[in-house]
């Protein structure tokens, strides 16, 4: 796709955007301006200028947003582009990791725990350390952790940081043991693959030479909700060939509370100044009516330390925006079920044409009782990821059980599913054994013939790691 083919379809400032492509390049893409078409069309344009699509990297941040990208992509390029690394920043530590976290002492058949295996792991580690969990959440523990891994600082830089403060020694401490948990079970939790991608860039020359020749073109896109760990790995990455290429809008940040580090995009002029940045303003807006427009410009022009940029539109004045405030979140849901009542009794739409946004997934239950108690009908999108359903985890743990004996918690998660009479009394001896001896808890089970407190309960480990056995016979 050449210049004369794109022109046609972007405006002014997303040709510069695509056509922009050595050196470090900010586009500040306001909401419905088209950075996902220009991030799909400078794909395609690199291309046709002749670089090799696996020479290209994009970086995204939910797995839906990549796979739009990914579909986008495919479409303008055609042949070729599955070659194009499009990818979640997990993803993409993931696909690094498992080719060469040997080198910083991991199995490459490592486990990736989820928020509730991080739990399990934390509850088990206060309970080895007498934490009382009543005063102390693991939750909120595990929130330090994951800001301090956000930071790039590790449980040593960690414990030096703090060691001063004495209502900081239960973090430190359950910070050591919860890593050194992770690294006897072979298992990284989401914040470590981040941060140990990163210490393995660093500390291996080789692994950020190999990845550095190989893109040389880097993209991001949400730039503005990159932390700190996350804007190290950028950097690494392009720092071979300097052509990083982020898409972002300072105004939409709203993720400081998950480790979003606004100044990455506010300062890249300066993180990257060496380099002569361009800086393109996407500020034509394809979504939304003038009177929309109007109000969000109005709202965010107030916001301090922003870069300097309005949104306009061609579009229709369209609708003067209603405001109601509420004094309680029932007043709320009853004036929304009340409303949409009142427009279906008018005629002016039908109930599936309505929809609700809400924040928090809290916000839906007053919404539901609402909408029943007026007769309306729903359907709430989104509820119990699909992943987190028992039944998924109890198949996932046998997978990363015959996978990786060393992943204690996916082992003891399905010793007793289904029901083989394995209870927590039996488990807790086969743990205490596993723990005396250095090793892991699958590797106690094989010798649960050995285990003097065990007893007849032996018996019935024994068909279990018969099973595992085979499975891992027949993979």
């Amino acid at each position: 796709m050449n210049q004369s083919e794109i022109s046609h379809t972007l405006n002014q400032q997303q040709l510069q955007g695509v056509t922009t492509t050595e050196g470090p390049v900010l586009i500040l893409a306001g909401a419905g301006s088209g950075k996902t078409r220009v991030l799909t069309h400078r794909v395609a344009y690199l291309i046709e200028q002749g670089v090799e699509p696996w020479q290209i990297m994009a970086i995204t941040f939910t797995n839906k947003a990549a796979g739009e990208m990914r579909d986008r992509v495919d479409r303008i390029v055609g042949h070729g582009a599955e070659q194009v690394w499009v990818a979640t920043f997990h993803s993409t530590c993931v696909r690094i990791l498992r080719r060469y976290a040997d080198r910083i002492g991991y199995d490459t058949n490592f486990s990736i725990y989820d928020a509730d295996d991080s739990k399990t792991c934390m509850k088990e580690v206060c309970k080895q350390l007498n934490i009382d969990t009543k005063k102390i959440r693991e939750k909120r523990i595990l929130g330090v952790i994951s800001s301090a891994k956000d930071e790039m600082i590790n449980e040593e830089e960690f414990a030096y940081r703090n060691e001063h403060d004495f209502m900081m020694k239960p973090f430190i401490s359950a910070y050591r043991e919860y890593q050194s948990r992770l690294r006897s079970n072979n298992a990284f939790d989401f914040d470590d693959l981040l941060l140990k991608t990163v210490e393995l860039l660093k500390q291996d020359p080789e692994v950020l030479n190999y990845y550095q020749n190989r893109f040389r073109y880097v993209m991001v896109d949400e730039y503005q909700d990159t932390n700190t760990v996350q804007f190290e790995l950028v950097r690494l990455l392009a720092n071979g060939h300097k052509n990083l290429c982020v898409v972002g809008d300072d105004d939409q940040s709203i993720y400081k509370f998950r480790g979003a580090n606004i100044h990455n995009i506010l300062n890249f002029e300066q993180h990257f100044g060496e380099y002569d940045p361009t800086v393109i303003r996407l500020e034509q807006n394809y979504r939304s009516t003038k009177k929309i427009l109007e109000a969000a410009n109005s709202v965010i022009r107030n916001n301090e330390g922003r870069k300097e940029k309005t949104l306009w539109t061609e579009n229709d004045e369209g609708e003067k925006i209603r405001f109601r405030q509420f004094d309680s979140a029932y007043e709320e849901a009853e004036f929304v079920a009340m409303d949409i009542r009142s427009q279906k009794r008018r005629g002016n739409f039908d109930f599936k044409d309505c929809a609700v946004l809400y924040r928090t997934n809290a916000q839906s239950r007053i919404l539901e009782e609402k909408l029943i108690q007026e007769n309306i009908p729903y359907r709430i999108v989104g509820g119990v990821n699909f992943y987190a359903r028992k039944e998924i985890k109890d198949v996932l743990a046998y997978l990363k059980t015959v996978d990786n004996g060393d992943d204690d918690l996916s082992v003891q998660r399905i010793i007793n599913v289904p029901k083989r009479g394995i209870g927590a009394t039996s488990i807790g001896k086969v743990t205490d054994y596993a723990r005396e001896n250095e090793i892991s808890f699958y590797a106690a089970l094989l010798t649960a013939s050995e285990i003097p407190t065990l007893g007849k309960a032996a018996a019935r480990i024994t068909p279990f790691v018969r099973f595992i056995e085979d499975l891992r016979k027949s993979r």
